[in-house]
């Protein structure tokens, strides 16, 4: 039993989390799912005839309103050609319902999902058109479900832990070593206005795919040097890695904000989002990168002369130095790998939020740091798992999600993740007595 937890008690932790959550947010909704239009399109198209109106009613950027738009699209594909597809808000739907009335037409079926059959405007379609009051509503029937696990609601959690977890694979070698990098927040601001001021020095709007490329590579290799930089100064002058990284991060806010005028940068090329927002193959870009360069950095950790260094290095500086170990030069690799993929991180946020501003990466090196302490490596150095830091920082996603859900306000949700960082740093020190103690 302590063998498990010592190997998949991280695992069980998340796996613990989201059963919670699901449990908290059931509640009773209606599907929205292909099955589900396709059962309402069966029941308009045996009960009506082609020539009648039909109303498919969905809410924009929701799940409802891909429903609403399969169902139109399915109607009429099976000759209802008469379907009417209105995705908005209630206002829409209004607006709809006045032009069938000036048109004289009449709706013979209205059919939604669970939150549009909320909307006032359609409880008094009966009351507001009275020659509407025979319209048939269809909703599907209601099932009880978790908000947590609604595919909108999962990928919300992925696409809120990306630039965290791309950023703790370069953490988590700091930390290994006995370091600590406190820039990575700055340099994602400094990544992302550097990446777009190269691509609207390139053409801006107008640039291609090119443009992004290049400004990508620039921004990712100037924080890189900039990284590698804290690490010089830290293993040639001793400098205290907290003092030296604390000082890269307020240089960098500094440069972002200067750089910019304290303005953000629009003027960037329309296929700066496919990196952030695209998808292969109906996934997220964002969750192949991450599976890449997590098993790239797990089989860099685990499997090549470097990965074992730095965890040599983190143990026992001294004892690494008199092994042949090159001390500097593995100190000075794991800052220039940190800085890599806070270049990244912000690569990825320009890339989500189509934009270069000089405020992004508010306090992340924190959330960063918590992935890395929940995910199990110690602050001591020396010991910890790159596959155990994507699980924590899953955790501290699941855990912010959860009570957004659930309806915790900001304060709250700031007490219980100090806590939950603060059990992590405990833990870890009791494990690090007991191992004393063993040996």
């Amino acid at each position: 039993m302590k063998k498990l937890l010592s190997n998949y008690g991280m695992i069980l932790v998340l796996i613990a989390l989201c059963l919670l959550f699901s449990i908290l947010t059931l509640k009773r909704e209606s599907p929205t799912g292909a099955a589900s239009s396709d059962r309402m399109i069966e029941q308009v198209t045996a009960g009506f005839g082609k020539e009648e109106i039909i109303l498919a009613v969905g809410a924009a950027n929701k799940e409802s309103g891909e429903f609403a738009a399969r169902v139109a699209s399915g109607l009429k594909e099976k000759g209802w050609s008469a379907t009417r597809e209105v995705v908005g808000t209630p206002r829409d739907l209004r607006q709809a319902l006045d032009r069938l009335q000036e048109e004289g037409g009449t709706p013979s079926a209205i059919v939604g999902s669970g939150d549009v059959q909320k909307w006032s405007v359609w409880e008094k379609i009966g009351t507001d058109y009275p020659a509407f009051a025979g319209v048939r509503e269809f909703v599907p029937e209601a099932k009880l479900w978790p908000d947590f696990l609604k595919r909108s609601n999962l990928l919300a959690i992925v696409d809120r832990i990306v630039v965290i977890a791309v950023i703790a694979i370069g953490m988590t070698m700091v930390i290994l070593t006995g370091g600590i990098d406190l820039s990575v927040g700055s340099l994602i601001a400094l990544s992302a206005v550097i990446g777009t001021l190269v691509m609207k020095a390139m053409g801006g709007l107008e640039a291609g795919a090119g443009a992004v490329f290049v400004g990508f590579l620039c921004a990712i290799v100037a924080c890189g040097l900039i990284g590698g930089g804290g690490g010089w100064l830290v293993s040639r002058f001793r400098v205290a890695p907290f003092i030296t990284t604390l000082a890269i991060m307020m240089v960098a806010r500094g440069l972002a904000f200067k750089l910019t005028g304290g303005f953000s940068i629009y003027q960037v090329p329309k296929s700066l989002t496919w990196l952030g927002q695209g998808t292969t193959l109906g996934i997220p870009n964002t969750v192949i990168l991450l599976v890449l360069l997590y098993g790239a950095a797990h089989v860099f950790m685990s499997h090549t002369k470097y990965g074992r260094y730095i965890y040599a290095v983190g143990g026992n500086e001294e004892a690494a130095r008199l092994a042949g170990v090159p001390v500097k030069k593995v100190i000075i690799f794991v800052y220039l790998v940190a800085g890599i993929c806070a270049g990244f991180g912000g690569c990825i946020q320009a890339s989500q939020l189509n934009t270069g501003a000089p405020n992004l990466g508010m306090m992340f090196e924190l959330y960063v740091i918590a992935a890395v302490v929940v995910g199990g490596t110690s602050l001591s150095g020396g010991s910890g798992r790159i596959l155990g830091t994507l699980i924590g920082a899953f955790i501290i996603s699941v855990i912010q999600n959860g009570m957004n859900l659930i309806g915790f306000d900001s304060y709250t949700q700031q007490i219980v993740l100090g806590g939950v960082i603060l059990g992590a740093v405990l833990l870890d020190r009791i494990r690090s007595k007991a191992a004393i103690s063993a040996a």
